[in-house]
């Protein structure tokens, strides 16, 4: 695969009140404590958080990351090491323009899970590395919408338009017909090793001693935040507002005088408690409302 003949994808935000955001199910499938067995090096990426901003570790994978890495490593060749389950779409598109134009030669491992965003970014390769065990998932570009119907016809016309630009990118990297894919991505499509590589979305298996799991990796209070987040997300309130509630969580309950300095151990405790919390009570929230 010769990067030239991947197709160019826009970056810009059309709208800013539209953000593709991460789904549910592939949070849900998604294991953080899987990374690369072998140490990095100064030509390894490394991309094993969600796409774009991440409200626990407060940057996760964006472009400026990335772009900042591609200078340090030069004109070199470069191995880019994902388990991640997806993100922004623009962010994504904004990485995969990045790797496309490197100039050395470009490799994807994907370690565990290649979820949407991270999906399309894996595409940018000259070569597409899989584990046995890891999973490519493409699908439509997905979103939480408000407004009257014209805010919402607006919205779906938009997602339809990414659409068509994700569907370009797998087929250009695959050599698949354009319409097959959007099949694929109409219906969530979920790709073990095997099933990617017979597609034409991975070239070859990663060595079985290339993985490993990193315990430290998935910490509770981290997904929960996560989690949160995309509940918050379903009820339709803004980024800017999730944010902020979750960097209050993070920092601690508020209005909350602490009785004493606790452990780093207790803080960590204490704070995925209360992210749980919220989750439940805003998931039985959405039930009811759907009911």
């Amino acid at each position: 695969m010769t990067l030239k003949t991947l197709p160019a994808a826009p970056e810009a935000r059309p709208r800013a009140q539209v953000h593709c955001d991460l789904m549910p199910k592939a949070l849900e499938r998604w294991n953080p404590a899987i990374r690369a067995a072998a140490d990095d090096d100064a030509t390894t990426i490394t991309m094993y958080d969600p796409i774009g901003m991440d409200w626990w570790t407060g940057e996760g994978v964006t472009a400026k990351r990335i772009s900042a890495a591609l200078r340090s490593i030069g004109e070199r060749d470069v191995t880019v090491k994902i388990n991640s389950p997806g993100g922004d779409v623009f962010e994504g598109l904004a990485i995969y323009n990045l790797l496309r134009e490197h100039k050395g030669r470009v490799t994807v491992q994907v370690l565990g899970l290649a979820a949407s965003a991270a999906s399309f970014i894996a595409m940018a390769a000259d070569e597409i590395q899989i584990a046995r065990a890891g999973f490519l998932m493409i699908h439509n570009a997905w979103t939480c919408a408000c407004g009257d119907r014209n805010d919402i016809r607006e919205t779906a016309d938009f997602l339809e338009k990414i659409d068509g630009t994700l569907a370009d990118i797998y087929a250009a990297r695959s050599g698949g017909k354009v319409g097959d894919i959007r099949s694929l991505m109409d219906v969530e499509t979920w790709m073990g090793g095997t099933a990617a590589i017979d597609a034409g979305f991975a070239d070859e298996f990663l060595a079985s001693d290339a993985v490993k799991e990193d315990a430290k990796a998935a910490a509770p209070h981290q997904i929960a935040a996560r989690r949160l987040d995309l509940v918050l997300a379903q009820q339709g309130m803004p980024r800017s507002e999730r944010r902020a509630l979750i960097q209050n969580l993070k920092e601690g309950m508020p209005g909350a005088a602490p009785a004493g300095t606790p452990s780093a151990a207790e803080a960590s405790a204490n704070v995925a408690i209360h992210f749980a919390g919220l989750q439940t009570a805003m998931s039985r929230f959405s039930a009811a409302a759907i009911k």
